[in-house]
């Protein structure tokens, strides 16, 4: 009964006190004996060696497979830097790591632990990379404006989108430890140019302050909608587009000014609105502001022509943006889109008609749109 006991005990504790896989077992690891002081010194080195070790790897060009200085893939860098630094074989691929890590929130990470992505429609963990601290990591990317072994932050392109999580190869470094001081003719490295605690849990102020910068075109027809007289293809919207997106009160945010040249057929007018826009992300967006309307709006009907005034306004659209689905390449970030927008104008109209009255207010555009990041 005693050694039943016992048994359920060591398992009970072995799970209350689980850490990362790698709490032994690699070169430099600390004795069982070590003091957490010591525990925090060994760990903090171990990460250090990864980081340093990877950043040999930068420019390497990314092939698939690849395993070697000629050519890495995204685990393969992970491979690669975990074997020459500590002397340990890591997963080969970025579910098996992601399934070998311990799992940790984001706010929690620290330079050295792993990142993952999901950067396909499968639902599965595609990519990985080390985390440098203050949101930027080391990876061996196969698509986007640069390839190969670079470091990135999680801020740009569809890295933000794409990001599934953080997991822990070394346990946790506490709150209470004081780098070691580095010999002044030491080369700095990632934990070495600040403090530990400062690289993995940056301030507020540090992390709203990163911008991101684009500029982008879109072209879409437009349809008729609701107008049952008339043509299907209604006209054409445009867009001519800078944005820039940070991050405020811990939520990505994108904003926008657009230049949206239009020209509605079943009017007979141009519109020329300028719009401020706002989205979490780029695939979802509101936008509003003043239009200039050039011609006189008048819709043909069954019953004759109906005329409608006040396309210029201050408050002329108002609308929401989609894009389902968001391609990056190296020559920029493609996605197919649609928008409905509410025109303002003013029936002038003696009678009622809803259907053309609404289809004369109601905007809705399917197109292609581009964008390109300006700084990175």
């Amino acid at each position: 009964m005693k050694l039943i006991f016992s048994i359920i005990f060591m398992l009970t504790a072995g799970g209350l006190f689980a850490t990362a896989p790698l709490d032994g077992g690699f070169s430099g690891a600390p004795k069982a004996s070590a003091s957490q002081e010591e525990r925090d010194r060994a760990f903090f080195e171990a990460r250090n060696k990864v980081i340093n070790t990877s950043e040999k790897y930068l420019n390497t060009p990314y092939r698939y497979g690849g395993i070697t200085s000629k050519g890495l893939d995204c685990s393969g860098l992970i491979y690669l830097s975990f074997k020459d630094a500590v002397g340990v074989s890591l997963p080969r691929s970025a579910s098996s790591l992601y399934s070998w890590t311990e799992k940790i929130p984001f706010d929690k990470a620290q330079p050295g632990d792993l990142l993952f992505f999901k950067t396909d429609n499968s639902g599965r963990i595609t990519h990985v990379a080390i985390y440098l601290g203050a949101r930027r990591f080391i990876h061996s990317a196969s698509h986007g404006a640069k390839t190969g072994v670079i470091n990135t932050s999680l801020d740009e392109g569809s890295w933000s989108r794409t990001f599934a999580g953080a997991g822990r190869a070394f346990p946790e470094i506490s709150k209470d430890f004081k780098q070691p001081v580095t010999a002044a003719s030491a080369p700095l490295n990632p934990l070495s140019e600040k403090s530990f605690n400062e690289q993995r849990a940056p301030s507020v102020q540090n992390v709203s302050s990163t911008w991101r910068f684009y500029y982008g075109a879109a072209f879409a027809p437009t349809w008729n909608a609701f107008l049952k007289d008339g043509n299907f293809l209604r006209g054409f919207t445009s867009q001519f587009r800078l944005s820039a997106g940070s991050r405020f009160f811990g939520a990505q945010m994108l904003f926008g000014l657009e230049l949206r040249p239009e020209y509605d057929g079943a009017l007979g007018v141009f519109r020329l609105p300028l719009s401020l826009s706002w989205g979490l992300n780029d695939k979802y967006r509101i936008f509003a502001g003043p239009v200039l309307s050039i011609g006189s709006a008048s819709l043909s009907t069954a019953e004759g022509e109906r005329h409608y005034s006040q396309g210029t306004t201050w408050f002329g659209t108002l609308g929401i943006t989609a894009a389902p689905f968001i391609l990056s390449t190296s020559k920029g970030d493609f996605a197919p889109y649609a928008e409905a927008a509410w025109q303002s104008y003013s029936n002038n109209n003696s009678d009622s008609n809803l259907n053309a009255d609404f289809s004369a207010n109601f905007r809705f555009s399917t197109g292609l749109r581009w964008t390109m990041q300006i700084l990175k």
